[in-house]
């Protein structure tokens, strides 16, 4: 399975938003600006989530990004399904049907050994995203790196959006 760019785009965004200064909103040109994107598309990729309900979006002059509940309640596949929807990486389409001595009354997805196979490794790297939250990768990168929260601040601060 490949992810798209603007799930790292959208892990990285969320995960600096920990760190705005004050909780204030950052606006969408600074957000980007922080890694160089395209504005536009990573505007596209806050609006998911913001119809997702991890950040909240505040129009006008001083409005911008910032999130809508605390890092702990975010989990990575939050992030993840905002952004890639939440259909499973593997969809059965009965392929079995069309094969020698297919039974028309049999659902493939439920008795297919491949289909269980993928169903139970999508499921297993479900759980592994969702035992993850924003506050588990701040703790860890505060731990390795403890200038990073106020370098992020400040470069919030000094980019123009």
């Amino acid at each position: 399975m490949k992810m798209s760019e603007g799930v790292e785009w959208a892990l990285h965004t969320c995960l600096n938003l920990t760190w705005s200064p004050d909780d204030q909103a950052v606006p969408a040109g600074k957000l980007a600006a922080f890694y160089e994107l395209p504005p536009a598309y990573l505007n596209k990729q806050m609006q998911a989530l913001a119809r997702a309900g991890i950040v909240t979006s505040t129009p006008g002059p001083r409005g911008g990004f910032r999130l809508a509940r605390g890092p702990e309640r975010i989990t990575l596949l939050d992030v993840v399904v905002a952004i890639e929807g939440a259909e499973e990486a593997f969809r059965c389409n009965e392929l079995l049907k069309k094969g020698p001595g297919a039974d028309p009354g049999v659902d493939y997805r439920q008795a297919c050994r491949i289909s269980q196979a993928m169903r139970r490794a999508d499921l297993a790297w479900r759980k592994e995203l969702a035992g993850v939250t924003l506050a588990d990768i701040k703790a860890s990168v505060e731990e390795q790196h403890p200038a990073t929260p106020g370098n992020t601040a400040h470069r919030f601060t000094a980019l123009r959006s």
